[in-house]
């Protein structure tokens, strides 16, 4: 079993070695342990430090590109080059990479598809009230909108199986943190949580520029991803919304009809529940579009598996290929499944 850790990277040569120094050599169950550097366009020598510590595999952004599109690229490099387990840390040594085989191991025995690192951020000095609010308000929407029960849903030290990365897509620019949470859910991929204790900050996050930042960009990616999934629960509640603020006005407007009082200066309420009830039903309508696309992308998400699954296909299953081949052509007594194929 091959585990590749990636570690993105953007201007990190000071704290490089640490990170690189404090991953594992070794890990029960695992045959090989291979790093890889994901440049994000840094200017510094954060790749010549690497290659002085034996790093050998890269992936370079001549730009910053951010950290979805790092995780994304490395992804694939990692399994087009054979991984069975991809482990997500950061070049700024925030986490505790001596822990990479405790995230590891449950996916190991066959017990998880995910491992996401619980940081305890209660505990965390040099975070704010503010920040433990909203980190654990995320982590609730997160939750609500995944089906899951994570502590930490913001945590990037994390580890995949090969059969869970062929099965997600990371389509945001900003963090791919929460978005594989919510389709990994919607999946029904197992997800487990190990508590760690992360080490000293280093440096401010370059990810966003304020909490506001942070929360208008989580906001954004936790709304589309959910949207994907279950778009029919947003627009049958706003039908419903719409459909109240209809029957009101027309209630209002029919009371007053029967009671013999004068109609026309009560207009008004028949215009707006008019209004309403056109949003009611484009409402309506949109949701059974958007759920005939959300059946549309679980069919188009099904063939890109199966082109993954092609495309990272190991030297090592040739076999399976034949078999293929030989169920699709018969060979004759002359020839063999592979030859008769390649014949005709």
């Amino acid at each position: 079993m091959k585990v590749f850790v990636q570690v993105p990277c953007l201007n990190e040569e000071e704290t490089l070695p640490a990170v690189l120094q404090s991953i594992p050599a070794q890990i029960d169950g695992v045959g090989e342990i291979e790093i890889l550097v994901i440049d994000d366009g840094s200017s510094d020598r954060t790749i010549e430090i690497a290659r002085a510590y034996g790093v050998t595999h890269f992936v370079y952004h001549t730009r910053n590109m951010g950290l979805a599109r790092s995780f994304r690229d490395g992804v694939d490099y990692a399994l087009a080059h054979g991984a069975d387990i991809v482990v997500n840390t950061d070049g700024d040594n925030q986490y505790p990479q001596d822990r990479i085989g405790d995230l590891v191991t449950p996916i190991v025995a066959g017990e998880a598809d995910i491992v996401i690192a619980d940081r305890q951020t209660q505990t965390i000095a040099h975070f704010s009230a503010f920040k433990k609010l909203m980190q654990r308000v995320g982590s609730h929407v997160v939750n609500r909108a995944a089906s899951t029960d994570l502590p930490d849903a913001a945590s990037g030290f994390r580890a995949y199986s090969r059969a869970s990365l062929l099965r997600l897509n990371v389509l945001t620019q900003f963090s791919y943190c929460m978005e594989t949470i919510i389709q990994a859910g919607n999946k029904r991929l197992r997800i487990v949580s190990v508590p760690v204790v992360t080490n000293a900050k280093t440096r401010e996050s370059r990810l966003f520029k304020n909490p506001a930042h942070h929360m208008v960009k989580s906001a954004s990616a936790i709304l589309r991803s959910y949207l994907m999934f279950n778009p029919y629960v947003i627009f049958a509640t706003l039908s419903l919304i719409f459909g109240v603020l209809a029957l009101i006005p027309f209630a209002r407007f029919l009371t007053f009809w029967l009671a013999g009082d004068q109609v026309s200066g009560h207009i008004q309420s028949l215009l707006f529940g008019s209004i309403m009830s056109v949003a009611a039903l484009l409402s309506l309508a949109l949701g059974v579009i958007s759920d005939l696309l959300r059946t549309n992308r679980i069919l188009l998400e099904e063939q890109l598996e199966r082109l993954k699954e092609m495309q990272y296909r190991r030297l090592s299953e040739p076999a399976a290929v034949g078999l293929e081949i030989g169920d699709l052509a018969p060979a004759t007594d002359q020839d063999s499944p592979v030859t008769a194929d390649l014949g005709s």
